[in-house]
């Protein structure tokens, strides 16, 4: 089977997800399928670098890991089961601090943070349903970075299991989270152009 076969109008599940061996990289949302960009762009690349390993020297010592795509998170419902679940996505990055989560295969279970790097290639389908399964599985907190347009957005979980928005960051703020204490992320440094060594 290739690609090209797939009936993108069907459901399918992570059982269906595990005998795909395309070029093509895909994630299942709520058991459609969305073809990803083919290779991020130089930008989406370098902020995702930067920010993963702001991450990763954070929690050097600490129970949470820091996960760079591709890996696979497989948000599940009410089973593990692999012919059960319908959303396997792969985000940018991730933070999981309940290592039990984590298998030989990725993730099952919400991550506690999420970073999603918009580009181009993002539709508003795409982002809409990634807002609501990101809500509905349990993810603390759901970054968004826009580098075109150089700001920070987070949604963070309340007590009752929604997403509220929070302020636009950009240039001259950082970002801190409860879930990594002593964390802080200066913007400047995650918008900075690299190529001129500006931040403008």
């Amino acid at each position: 089977m290739q690609f090209s076969d797939l009936d993108l109008d069907k459901t399918y599940t992570y059982a269906d997800y595990l005998k795909w061996n395309f070029d093509e990289r895909l994630e299942l949302i709520k058991g459609k399928i969305f073809p990803m960009s083919p290779a991020p762009v130089e930008i989406h690349q370098r902020i995702s670098t930067i920010v993963g390993n702001e991450l990763y020297n954070n929690l050097k010592g600490k129970p949470c890991r820091v996960y760079s795509a591709p890996f696979d998170v497989r948000l599940i419902r009410k089973s593990k089961k692999d012919k059960e679940i319908i959303t396997v996505v792969q985000p940018d990055i991730c933070v999981i601090c309940d290592l039990s989560k984590i298998d030989g295969r990725g993730c099952i279970g919400a991550p506690d943070i999420v970073v999603e790097i918009l580009s181009p290639s993002n539709n508003k389908k795409e982002l809409k349903n990634k807002y609501e399964v990101y809500e509905e599985a349990g993810v603390k907190e759901y970054w968004i970075i826009h580098p075109s347009e150089k700001t920070f957005f987070k949604y963070v979980l309340d007590e009752a299991g929604k997403f509220q928005p929070t302020n636009l960051l950009t240039f001259g703020d950082e970002v801190t989270s409860p879930i990594l204490p002593n964390f802080a992320l200066n913007l400047d440094e995650v918008f900075a152009d690299r190529l001129n060594g500006t931040s403008n």
